[in-house]
């Protein structure tokens, strides 16, 4: 699967702009107002889509958790976004012209998406990638996959994938990930990307980066990657769960512009000349010249000739056929020969 049909009709995969979502996660901190100026933020920034995440303190985390934990609770709580909310933002970011995604942790809260939001997708966290219950109920609801594989080994990609696809739906885009925040350099492992991009053909491979600023998603493009994703925050300085990991929209801005260079730098990955290159050979490249005078009939052989810029005339990989030939007239020194100056 070379490209794939989001259900807001925008295509992605090979040779098609990079999608960038903006990972918005929980550097809202529940504050709606803040939520809006981020998907403004996002929208002038030239990214595609605004993604939250859809839990609520009881899909994540166990009571026991909570008991030991109780200040986590009283913070999952907080950063909570509840249906309407969910809906309010959809139609917010709708009127941004932005596509709208979030990350479930229930089936409730992925049919939701799909049914009241009308996501585009559903992306599916690392955390689970091995949740395969989850990941078969999902799969049957039809839409576009983000299938997330961080702290999962190359076995555990194959068993997601062959439930989602054994489920009827092979609309899945494989987002290499590593879950660290932020992940340092030397764990990135971005050449996986290329190990994915050859174990499963049939799908579009994206990137979820976690690292310290753009370069790794520079390199993700690079490598062939048609979707990255990216956390991004008003302001880093600020205590969240992973807000001081996440980029900030000057530098996020940054990020795109480089992007959408970096795409037209790529090319394609067949060898093509463009017509300004071709029209510059005329230019730079060397030609059969006359080294010293040729008298008309003489016999061209190599010591007559010397070989000079422009590239307009006999090229020099047809050396071989000028050889041997005769002058018609009188060649001075230095003159760029032509295929009627010979018989």
């Amino acid at each position: 699967m070379q490209t794939l049909n989001l259900r807001s009709g925008r295509m992605i995969g090979a040779n098609l702009p990079v999608y960038v979502v903006a990972e918005l996660n929980t550097s809202h901190f529940g504050n709606l107002d803040v939520a809006c100026k981020m998907i403004d933020a996002v929208k002038e920034s030239g990214a595609d889509c605004v993604k939250f995440q859809s839990w609520s303190e009881s899909s994540l985390y166990s009571e026991d958790f909570y008991n030991l934990n109780p200040l986590a609770k009283r913070f999952m709580t907080r950063f909570a976004l509840n249906d309407e909310e969910l809906k309010y933002l959809r139609d917010y970011t709708k009127q941004q012209h932005l596509d709208f995604a979030s990350t479930p942790y229930s089936l409730k809260e992925a049919k939701y998406l799909v049914e009241q939001c009308e996501v585009p997708f559903i992306k599916i966290a690392s955390m689970d990638l091995n949740y395969l219950s989850f990941l078969k109920d999902v799969s049957k609801l039809g839409v576009p996959i983000f299938l997330s594989t961080g702290m999962g080994e190359l076995r555990e990609i194959r068993n997601a994938l062959e439930t989602i696809t054994s489920s009827g739906n092979s609309k899945v885009v494989i987002m290499h990930c590593v879950s660290l925040y932020p992940t340092p350099d030397n764990l990135l492992n971005l050449n996986n990307i290329l190990g994915l991009k050859s174990e499963f053909k049939d799908f579009i491979i994206g990137y979820s980066d976690h690292s310290s600023g753009s370069l790794a998603s520079f390199a993700a493009v690079a490598m062939g990657c048609a979707v990255i994703e990216k956390h991004v925050t008003l302001d880093s300085k600020k205590i969240g769960f992973d807000n001081q990991m996440a980029m900030e929209f000057p530098e996020f801005q940054s990020m795109i512009q480089g992007i959408r260079r970096l795409e037209q730098m790529l090319g394609t990955y067949e060898r093509e000349l463009s017509e300004a290159e071709v029209k510059k050979s005329l230019e730079m490249r060397r030609s059969v010249v006359a080294k010293k005078d040729i008298k008309q009939g003489e016999i061209i052989t190599i010591d007559k000739l010397d070989f000079k810029r422009p590239g307009n005339g006999i090229p020099l990989d047809q050396l071989s056929t000028v050889l041997g030939k005769t002058a018609k007239r009188n060649l001075p020194k230095d003159f760029l020969l032509a295929w009627t100056d010979l018989s």
